[in-house]
């Protein structure tokens, strides 16, 4: 050790080192029914539903659609839909929107099928909080239940929702793993003196070009710590000073709405993805427990589709959550190509949605600031 450190100050031997921030493996009481944790960081058990809660598909069974007619646009509401797309556009005059001829008014059939599927998902982990004498309501008061027997209240369905709530009967109260049972820890920006060395002076006292007494620590050569006020200790930050945890086991409940969707790529000159933020006309709506393939329903690859999602989702979200209702939904989304002359000079331009939004990939005119 340095000459100089000897003048920083000794520290405590009883103030002990920190510790872990989390509780070390084998540091925590194993609980019945809960013994898939092993303790430390990242310890999160999943736990899947038992069989009784696990919906079974019935065989060959299916559900059929009705026929639906394809909505058209008229003249007027193509026009008004595109002097509201030039207005949202400053660089485009509404001039050609007002002035067009239309040519033709051509109605795609669009159909975008949707799965949603809601589950519930329970985990685990321990969790603790300074002991303040508190009620400690651990296994002398029974046995704690298991993570699927623990009642909470559903929210409302299809929304997303994760409640926390303490597994009852599995609370005890430990030595804090920080600090040892101490309340205060070491301060390690010190090492404990409560003080330290003048990084003006080094250490010196003085500054090594004029001689002079250095300003920043008066001569001294040392500084008070700033972390710890020199007291070359700290309140504990995980016991907060009680020297004693309560350690208990947290259920995480997740309520979950996993969607899927799917529209046929069939319109080279639209960007599908412009669906996305539109709604549509959603003339079949199918909810159950499960659902099934849809049968009957004229475009096939909308068929095959929802056959194949349905089986991804029931294989996928069974073996983790439990399933707790699942809607499959077609909606019928307009897509109208509005085909338009302007000064001698073919365009067009595409109007979809029910809120009648507007794409195109060429407008006739652009103001141009010189």
């Amino acid at each position: 050790m340095d000459d100089k450190d000897g003048d920083l100050g000794v520290f405590d031997p009883n103030i002990p080192e920190e510790g872990p921030s989390a509780p070390p493996p084998g540091w925590l009481d194993v609980i019945h029914g809960y013994q898939g944790h092993t303790g430390g960081e990242d310890d999160n058990p999943l736990y899947p539903p038992p069989p009784a809660y696990t919906p079974q598909p019935e065989l060959n069974r299916n559900t059929v659609v009705p026929n639906v007619r394809v909505a058209t646009v008229s003249e007027d509401v193509a026009r008004d839909a595109l002097l509201k797309f030039v207005e949202s556009k400053w660089r485009y005059s509404s001039k050609p929107a007002r002035n067009l001829t239309f040519k033709e008014l051509k109605p795609i059939t669009v159909y975008r099928y949707r799965l949603e599927t809601y589950t519930e998902t329970r985990t685990s982990a321990w969790q603790f909080e300074p002991y303040k004498g508190q009620m400690v309501d651990g296994p002398q008061y029974g046995m704690s239940p298991p993570p699927w027997d623990i009642p909470l209240s559903l929210p409302a369905r299809y929304t997303d929702v994760v409640v926390k709530a303490r597994v009852p009967h599995s609370s005890f109260v430990k030595l804090c793993h920080k600090c040892n049972g101490c309340g205060r820890v070491r301060c390690n920006m010190c090492h404990g003196r409560g003080m330290k060395r003048c990084t003006f002076c080094h250490g010196h006292g003085h500054n090594h070009s004029s001689n002079r007494r250095c300003s920043s620590c008066n001569g001294r050569g040392r500084k008070r710590c700033v972390s710890c006020h020199g007291h070359g200790n700290k309140t504990c930050s995980v016991c907060s000073g009680s020297q004693n945890l309560l350690h208990f086991i947290e259920l995480t409940v997740t309520w979950k709405n996993n969607i899927a969707d799917f529209i046929p790529d069939r319109q080279p000159d639209f960007p599908d993805k412009k669906f996305e933020k539109v709604t549509g006309d959603p003339f079949f709506v199918d909810e159950n427990v499960l659902v099934y393939p849809i049968q009957g329903f004229p475009d096939q690859e909308i068929c095959d589709v929802a056959a194949k999602l349905i089986n991804e989702h029931l294989n996928r979200f069974s073996a983790t959550s439990r399933i707790l209702q699942q809607r499959q939904t077609i909606e019928l989304v307009p897509l109208t190509h509005a085909h338009y002359s302007y000064n001698g000079k073919d365009f067009s331009f595409f109007v979809y949605g029910v809120e009648n939004k507007v794409f195109t990939s060429k407008y006739p005119t652009a103001c141009t600031i010189l």
